[in-house]
């Protein structure tokens, strides 16, 4: 030993000449190629009920949505912001998202990018989407409320010159108020273009009508309140398919049901009291749900309703702590006053939001709608709604069905967590098979959402011959699944169970270390009480006598048409690390107690067993074998790492202890990863397939002088000759300190030219390196992974592992998935594009025709009346029906553009006026028009838009003029000399005199006059329509008053 010692030292000491050629920073783009599933720090809800498309915004500014099918995309902003509001225009693949930091920020879904940003100058504090329309109301924290208008071809938004200022819709209520936020801004159904109702901070209920711009009904505030404590409005919604009720919960836990006038009402308070707003107590009911006493504040309300039967009311309280009445669900009925029907849903942690989604199933007749409620730790809880209508309904009978439990939204992983994994690629290009083939293969992937829930077609497994990509997951109850993981969503292939072994005590164990080789057909793993299996698969293809495995648990018999045999042996301590040397069929397992165990895989017989003495944790993390060559001399190493960051050589025959001592660092951390380079070509480097018996043995192309060794820990990674190891002797060739940061995984890669370093730290940050020199190649950071370290005596959530060619596997929990690519190979991701494309432009003209169902008319004598009120639609409008989208959107357009009130001190009031305009009083029509367009009956039709520009512009050349005619004059000449002169030269040069213009002024005069006598006529007519409206109200109120009287009595 001492003579190849001291030749080994001399020959290591010349260093190889460093080649020019290495890793480039253009073969490299590390980037998250796809994410499934729910990232972390998940904070609201929001949802396309027409393209079925969630979102689900977290604090660090990324925005995760699911769609049809299991497409699912994540957008990421340049910038860490939370976000305060997130809204849908729904069909049109637009997402509205306000940050903390007040900007409108529009996202173009289709494309998956951040398309505009508007900077808000106040505290937004409400956000509205008008629906079918691409209308945005904006309240902010003074009370005041902002139209915007965005632009369908730029995406950017445009602020309109229609606004409602706090002194129109409170007017002098209350100067002394300090907040006057605008808390919800309500469009009323049925009347979406026409009335919205505003909810201020302290109560106060505003409905506003938009063409008239004013206040038309207005409640709530301190006036209603009975006793001088303190709330705010927390949460709203409407409570009727036709706006006429409203809830409203408050901070102190208060539920309220405010009555909103309908329709008629309207039509006949706008009648007889055009200039003023009906202010009046409105009918309020009380929901006592416990909240009050419980001081729980009411952070969500959500209103359900389907195909007229029962209506139901959720209600989520605002609370750290569990408590069966956060969520509860009331049956809103007649009855509601006198008797409550309520459920509260028992959830396992306190809740941020909650949302109603439907079935996406085109089949179904029915809607199917389910609650999605978002915990405090990002877990998202599903709920049937069908089930829950189901016990409301039958929960006052003698044999009520059972209170239905919530569904966690997971990865389709089973119960236990991941514990060790294995990322195994064949070739270089993931996503390589044909069109056909993905489509196949995307058939059988399980649903996320439980709305999308449909039949997997099981095919049945025959082998890993034909699977691209294989991802190899061991779980902490001791089983092992397979997955074809050829699309980024993996599909489940094989379970294997510790199931009916003679030592049942290590059932159920978590698996610790795991080791697969495709050419041999032999998977390895070792659990936490030291137990070794070495599974060996028949000859493929397999037997399909068994289809899919579920992966709740397969049994006994279910693992023989796949695995030939299964044997077992026993090392000292939990197994931390296996490697195969597969030309000696020798197995090297390492335990966490410091032993080396070779093992004969044949007769699963233990050839020698070596304890490692350490000092700090002797744990050995990593076996690696070696034939080392060195001119003429040759040595079959196993090279070993253990816990502490020293590294030492033994003789892989014999057992025996090369190195005179263990090499470590002076300030020792825990070793993450250990790994011999050869400084050359790797024989068959970028195959990436690692299960040659060349690759498992480390043979390389030249001698060992070129040999190092690399040994990454979290504090810093170190590069050692392998020659100076072997002697025991202590000599750092590189090393990089990672500073202030820990570095929590590493692993190297091939690339088509050379290896490379990946450092993954819990800050989230990825950094690509070379070796051996460890230059920064390229930098990133990952917001949506998360690593959070173990608790003690348990194992992370997380799960990392990479293949050789530089993709990664992250896993967090049971959550999300994030599949990372190191190399920028565009090709490999081409079938990406089907998985990440959530919106469909197929749908964009679906659900306009069916969004508003008009409702039965209602029978019996009070409904014969309003049937005789309500006329055509056209006159009155007292029955809402469905809105043309169109005509309405246009007829905004032409509203929003025209200024409504003057502007104030920081609002922003530009007018554009003509250059040349001539005001003609032609412009105002007096005739009796034939169809009268809707909301204008009996009223003279007027270009107002017109009309109002050539005012403006009319005005401001008459200023112009003015001030032109102030100046002084040094003299003028007599009047009727004057005049004549100028007829002559008007005649001269073909103009008009003043008698022909005075002959002009005299015929628009005569016709001023004419339409003066009009506009009498239409005042007389318009008193005789108020005094018809008053009878025809007058008739009204006696008939409900009649009919309610009658219904008491009966």
């Amino acid at each position: 030993m001492d003579t190849f010692v001291k030749k080994l030292v001399e020959k290591a000491t010349k260093k190889a000449g460093n080649s020019s050629e290495g890793l480039k920073p253009e073969e490299l783009n590390p980037r998250i190629a796809f994410h499934y599933g729910i990232p972390f720090g998940c904070s609201m809800f929001a949802y396309d009920s027409i393209q079925k498309i969630l979102a689900i915004p977290t604090k660090d500014g990324q925005i995760k949505l699911l769609g049809r099918d299991n497409t699912q995309v994540l957008l990421e902003s340049s910038e860490i912001q939370v976000t305060k509001f997130l809204q849908f225009i729904a069909n049109q693949g637009i997402l509205l998202r306000v940050t903390v930091k007040n900007q409108i920020e529009v996202w173009d879904i289709n494309r998956k990018m951040l398309a505009y940003v508007h900077v808000f100058g106040k505290e937004i504090t409400s956000l509205t989407v008008m629906q079918q329309s691409f209308f945005i109301y904006v309240g902010d924290s003074v009370g005041d409320i902002a139209v915007f208008k965005l632009d369908q071809e730029s995406y950017n938004i445009e602020k309109m010159e229609y606004r409602i200022p706090f002194s129109a819709s409170q007017g002098n209520s209350d100067g002394a108020r300090s907040d006057n936020r605008v808390m919800h801004i309500l469009p009323q159904p049925k009347a979406e273009s026409k009335r919205i109702l505003l909810i201020f901070n302290d109560g106060s209920i505003v409905l506003w009508a938009i063409q008239e711009s004013k206040v038309i009904f207005k409640t709530g505030g301190k006036t209603q309140s009975l006793c001088h404590e303190h709330k705010e409005v927390t949460s709203a919604c409407w409570a009727c398919p036709f706006g006429s009720r409203v809830v409203i919960g408050y901070s102190n836990g208060e539920l309220l049901i405010y009555t909103i006038p309908s329709a008629l009402e309207l039509i006949t308070d706008l009648t007889t009291n055009k200039d003023s707003c009906t202010i009046q107590n409105a009918t309020t009911s009380k929901l006592n749900l416990g909240y009050k006493s419980e001081k729980i504040p009411i952070a969500s309300l959500k209103w359900v309703s389907l195909d007229g039967k029962a209506t139901r009311l959720y209600v989520m309280g605002a609370s750290d702590d569990i408590s069966a009445n956060l969520v509860q669900v009331i049956l809103l009925d007649e009855h509601i006053e006198s008797r409550t029907i309520k459920l509260g849903l028992q959830l396992p942690e306190p809740c941020l939001d909650m949302l109603i989604i439907s079935d996406s199933t085109e089949t179904s007749k029915h809607k199917h709608e389910f609650l999605l409620l978002l915990g405090k730790s990002g877990h998202i809880y599903a709920h049937d709604d069908h089930l829950i209508e189901k016990h409301l309904l039958q929960s006052q009978s003698r044999s009520p069905p059972l209170i239905p439990r919530e569904v966690k939204l997971r990865l389709p992983f089973p119960d236990s967590s991941i514990t060790s994994a294995k990322f195994i690629t064949k070739n270089s290009s993931w996503l390589s098979s044909s069109d056909e083939d993905f489509i196949q293969v995307a058939k059988g992937i399980p649903p996320l959402l439980p709305s999308e829930a449909k039949q997997i077609d099981a095919t049945g497994f025959i082998g890993f011959s034909k699977i691209k990509n294989l991802y190899i997951t061991g779980h902490s109850d001791g089983t092992i699944n397979f997955w074809d993981a050829s699309c980024p969503i993996f599909l489940p292939l094989l379970s294997i169970k510790k199931e009916g072994e003679d030592d049942s005590s290590s059932t159920g164990l978590a698996v610790t270390a795991m080791h697969y080789t495709g050419d041999s057909q032999l998977l390895v793993s070792g659990d936490q009480s030291g137990m070794v299996r070495i599974y060996k698969f028949k000859q493929e293809p397999f037997s399909t006598e068994n289809n899919l495995f579920s992966l709740q648990g397969s049994s006994k018999k279910g693992n023989h048409h796949a695995i030939q045999s299964v044997k077992r042996i026993k090392i000292n301590g939990p197994v931390l690390s296996i490697n195969l040397d597969c030309s000696s069929r020798h197995l090297a397992v390492g335990s966490d107690q410091g032993y080396v165990s070779l093992v004969d895989i044949e007769g699963a017989t233990l050839i020698y067993q070596k304890h490692i003495e350490s000092d700090l944790s002797a744990g050995v993390i990593s076996l690696q074998f070696e034939n080392f060559r060195l001119h003429g001399f040759e040595k079959n190493l196993l090279v070993v790492a253990t816990r502490d960051s020293s590294v030492l050589a033994l003789d892989s025959v014999t057992g025996e202890i090369l190195s005179s001592s263990m090499i470590h660092p002076k300030k020792r951390s825990r070793a993450l990863f250990m790994q011999i380079l050869d400084g050359q070509e790797r024989k068959g480097k970028g195959s990436n397939i690692p299960d040659t018996p060349e690759s498992s043995k480390g043979v390389f192309v030249g001698d060992g002088t070129s040999m190092q060794l690399l040994l990454c820990s979290e504090k810093a990674a170190y590069i050692y000759s392998l020659a100076h190891v072997i002697q025991g002797v202590k000599k750092v060739c590189y090393k990089k300190k990672f500073g202030s940061s820990s570095c929590y995984w590493a692993s190297t890669f091939c690339s088509p030219s050379s290896q490379g370093l990946i450092l993954l730290f819990s800050s989230g940050k990825i950094e690509i390196r070379s070796l051996p020199e460890f230059s920064l190649l390229k930098e990133t950071t990952f917001r949506s992974f998360n690593y959070s370290p173990p608790k003690p005596n348990s194992y992370s959530d997380s799960s990392i592992c990479s293949s050789l060619d530089g993709e990664l596997i992250m896993i967090r929990s049971d959550q999300e998935i994030s599949v990372v690519s190191v190399l920028s190979r565009k090709e490999v991701y081409r079938h990406l594009d089907s998985f990440s494309q959530v919106f469909s432009k197929d749908l964009m003209n679906e659900g306009l025709t069916s969004v508003n169902v008009t409702p039965k008319e209602k029978k019996g004598i009070f409904g014969s009346v309003i049937k005789d009120l309500k006329g055509s639609k056209t006159r009155h409008g007292a029955n809402e029906g469905p809105e043309d989208v169109r005509a309405s959107s246009e007829e905004l357009s032409s509203i929003f553009a025209i200024s409504n009130f003057p502007p104030d001190d920081g609002h922003e009031n530009t007018l554009a006026l003509e250059e040349d305009v001539d005001l003609d009083i032609d412009d105002i029509d007096l005739d009796d028009p034939g169809d009268k367009p809707k909301g204008h009956d009996g009223l003279p039709s007027l270009n107002k838009q017109k009309l109002a520009s050539k005012f403006q512009s009319f005005k401001g050349k008459f200023k112009h003029m003015k001030v032109k005619n102030e100046k002084p004059v040094p003299w003028e000449e007599p009047q009727s000399e004057k005049a004549g002169a100028v007829d002559e030269i008007k005649k001269k040069y073909g103009f008009p005199s003043s008698n022909e213009t005075s002959a002009a002024a005299n015929v628009a005069e005569s016709k001023l006059t004419e339409n003066l006598k009009k506009l009498q006529g239409i005042n007389t007519r318009t008193a005789e329509m108020q005094e018809t409206a008053k009878s025809f109200s007058s008739m009204a109120k006696d008939l409900l008053r009649n009919f309610e009287r009658d219904k008491q009595n009966s």
